[in-house]
């Protein structure tokens, strides 16, 4: 005869945890800010749970006396087994020191609790015929990540915790100067790290151009470098597949042309690079999602379960204005890119990591007399510009003059830009804006630091 499971649970670790709270009501403090009475299965604890949670919102002390007090006050005495449970929980705890080891255990099988509850949701979902499939998959997806978001409670903290986290942090860059907890991604170009000090964990980064300036280069050459220093790198291509991305990165690393190693025209000497950098580029943890048209929460759920299986340091999504709910019909387009835009933020906060967004800046630019990129360029440029934390262009002098125009501008005191890129960061929330110059090897797909400032640059 079939009989239904019992829902995941673990009594005892219940109630040491109200034991614990009982010997020691100070100990509270370790497990209020993640430890709610929604998470106790047994109705009886989760009542005493909440009676102690009112005496530490009024700053009353916690204790068998205290406890029961309250819960006479909220006439639920017997509803818990009056005086002789409270005695109970008392006596079956052996040290209160390990409260927070019991508490985790309970939120533990509560999220076990909460998966089940989700599953049958989604099921409902699954039965109820809808042509809408890529709704019910949003759907499903939101359900599911409601439950992972609701396991990270935060709380007020003192200062001096935040200061020491910082130290750890600070100790732990000099022990590992690559990488680490909370450590800064460094996009591998020296100046540029100088100026935002790399790219700093939960940071939303936006980095726009025009079309075919090289901004999909550029956020490849940074997921590379980032890769190199031991960085676990996320990349959502939504324009390019990743056989395009694969040939792009081997071309730079094999400094052969991107054209001929596509056509295959390659010299025995490119060759023999092409199969060295095939073996390094192997080794880099690198993971390319190239499905094209996806929405945000789909990207949400992905990069959450990349991060649950290899544990990621730095995400591009190469570019936002393709990202596309499903069923659009684009007549509130301004609205979804908000959305967007702050989903992406609250990804960068939710897995502490940076994100690297590319973007699109609209035609106004080319309408201007000076073509330096200005933030209010940006597409759908409201949203953009507040979420984000960093805001970088790319601007290229050569695409914007040709020689006789440059020189009529200049004459001889600036000497033409050619494969010369100016990465101009308009917005920086932690720090100074200011701009860099970088080479752009665009037979090779490739962005170079260089001393352009020698040449005059």
């Amino acid at each position: 005869m079939y009989q239904e499971k019992l829902l995941p649970h673990d009594v005892e670790a219940e109630e040491a945890v109200l034991g614990s709270l009982l010997i020691d009501g100070e100990s509270i403090t370790k497990v209020a800010h993640f430890l709610k009475a929604d998470d106790f299965y047994r109705e009886r604890n989760r009542i005493c749970y909440e009676a102690c949670h009112s005496l530490f919102r009024r700053g009353d002390a916690i204790n068998q006396v205290t406890l029961a007090h309250q819960l006479s006050i909220d006439e639920r005495t017997e509803q818990v087994g009056g005086m002789a449970y409270l005695s109970h929980l008392v006596a079956n705890v052996p040290t209160p020191v390990h409260i927070d080891h019991y508490a985790r255990i309970v939120t533990k099988t509560s999220v076990m609790r909460r998966i089940i509850d989700s599953a049958a949701r989604i099921s409902d979902i699954g039965y109820e015929g809808t042509d809408d499939v890529e709704g019910a998959l949003s759907r499903a997806e939101d359900i599911l990540y409601q439950v992972r978001t609701g396991q990270v409670r935060r709380d007020f903290v003192p200062i001096r915790e935040v200061l020491d986290q910082y130290l750890q942090e600070q100790a732990a860059a000099i022990d590992e100067p690559l990488g680490g907890i909370g450590a800064p991604i460094m996009t591998g170009f020296d100046r540029l790290d100088e100026l935002l000090g790399g790219l700093h964990p939960s940071d939303m980064v936006v980095l726009a151009a025009r079309p075919s300036l090289g901004k999909s280069t550029l956020a490849m050459n940074m997921a590379l470098n980032a890769a190199r220093n031991g960085a676990s790198v996320g990349v959502f291509s939504l324009e390019m597949s990743r056989e395009q991305l694969a040939l792009r990165l081997l071309a730079g690393e094999a400094a052969v042309d991107s054209q001929r190693l596509r056509l295959g025209l390659y010299t025995e000497a490119e060759e023999r690079r092409i199969i060295g950098a095939i073996g390094g580029l192997s080794e880099l943890p690198i993971y390319i999602d190239d499905t094209p048209l996806q929405w945000i929460v789909e990207m949400r759920s992905k990069a959450h379960h990349l991060h649950a299986e290899r544990g990621v340091d730095f995400l591009v999504v190469d570019y936002i204005q393709i990202i596309q709910k499903p069923n659009s019909r684009g007549d509130n387009r301004v609205q979804e890119m908000s959305e967007i835009t702050r989903s992406i933020k609250g990804l960068a906060r939710d897995l502490n990591v940076p994100v690297l967004a590319v973007s699109q800046m609209n035609r106004a630019v080319e309408g201007r007399t000076s073509h330096r990129p200005q933030l209010s360029d940006l597409r759908e440029s409201g949203s953009i510009e507040q979420d984000a934390d960093v805001v970088m262009f790319i601007n290229r002098d050569e695409i914007n003059y040709t020689e006789e125009e440059w020189f009529a501008r200049y004459g001889d005191e600036r000497p033409y830009p050619r494969h010369v890129a100016e990465i101009v960061v308009s917005k920086h929330r932690h720090g100074p804006v200011g701009s860099v110059k970088l080479l752009f090897r665009e037979n090779l797909v490739k962005f170079e630091s260089a001393a352009l400032e020698l040449e005059g640059f």
